[in-house]
């Protein structure tokens, strides 16, 4: 559904994206999992028209971002970071104005806002005014807005970013609910759980750069599967290790308080660009 070709995009002398490569499937959830600035958002913004690549191109549902934008945007739906909803309108005007954007017919647009308030839990409150919704209430009006009408591809751009944790269970659900539904779904985060809980595969991002490519288990499996750390002691490596005992023998021997985990996404990142992933 989608495949990128050497996507490259400069801002004067900065480099922001680097050639980057990779393609998606249908049904498929693909996660852009990277600290800010790695460039997630700037290859968002390209995949969805609103950004000339400097070289290089895509192909989304099919058509070229560069020669057939118009039918890249029929197919897809946008869920941004920034909240842009009319926050004088109600919820079901919000809908009803994008329903007329993509020109649907009045009796499914109708029809759609319903489905979808119901399906994102805010059926009840349709006829408020968003001004009055909480922050993850508009989170979840602003999925609607993008599912409005009926996309095959939807790109997310961190959704649950300065969500409670509450709310940003909720997302997730929602999330869960549109990949079983078979949309493909392309999101950006830099939270470490949810790329680890939503994404069949994560491409991890550097300094506009693919550094690896591939499910979370799979990535979190080249460290190896527990990581074994000094306590109180940063000059103390870490250590990866494929088997609880083997870490705790080591421990044996560090000459100080060890601690054994599992290893997570965030353990990977580092290893591969010496960075956390919130820096």
């Amino acid at each position: 559904m989608i495949e990128i070709l050497n996507l490259s995009k400069n801002f004067d002398h900065v480099a922001a994206v680097k050639a980057v490569n990779f393609s998606v499937s249908a049904g498929e959830v693909f996660g852009l999992l990277g600290p800010n600035g790695a460039g997630k958002t700037t290859t968002i913004r390209m995949l969805t028209t609103l950004s000339l690549p400097s070289s290089g191109t895509a192909l989304v549902a099919g058509h070229d971002i560069l020669n057939d934008p118009l039918s890249v945007k029929k197919a897809i739906g946008v869920i941004p970071q920034m909240l842009n909803l009319d926050i004088d309108l109600t919820l079901a005007e919000n809908l009803e104005y994008h329903g007329r954007l993509h020109r649907m017919e009045r009796a499914d647009r109708t029809a759609r806002i319903e489905e979808l308030l119901r399906f994102v839990g805010l059926w009840e409150k349709r006829d408020m005014p968003v001004e009055h919704l909480s922050g993850g209430m508009r989170r979840r009006l602003l999925i609607a807005r993008g599912l409005m009408h009926r996309p095959r591809i939807v790109f997310m751009d961190e959704p649950t970013v300065g969500l409670d944790p509450q709310a940003r269970r909720l997302i997730w659900g929602l999330i869960e609910d549109l990949k079983r539904s078979g949309i493909t779904i392309l999101l950006t985060t830099h939270y470490i759980e949810e790329a680890d809980e939503l994404c069949d595969r994560v491409a991890i991002m550097r300094q506009g750069k693919i550094m690896t490519i591939g499910s979370p288990a799979d990535l979190k499996a080249v460290a190896g599967r527990y990581v074994l750390e000094c306590l109180g002691r940063h000059d103390v490596p870490r250590q990866f290790l494929h088997s609880r005992e083997e870490a705790l023998d080591a421990g044996k021997v560090m000459g100080c308080d060890v601690a054994v985990r599992d290893v997570t996404l965030e353990d990977v990142f580092i290893e591969l660009t010496g960075e956390r992933i919130d820096s």
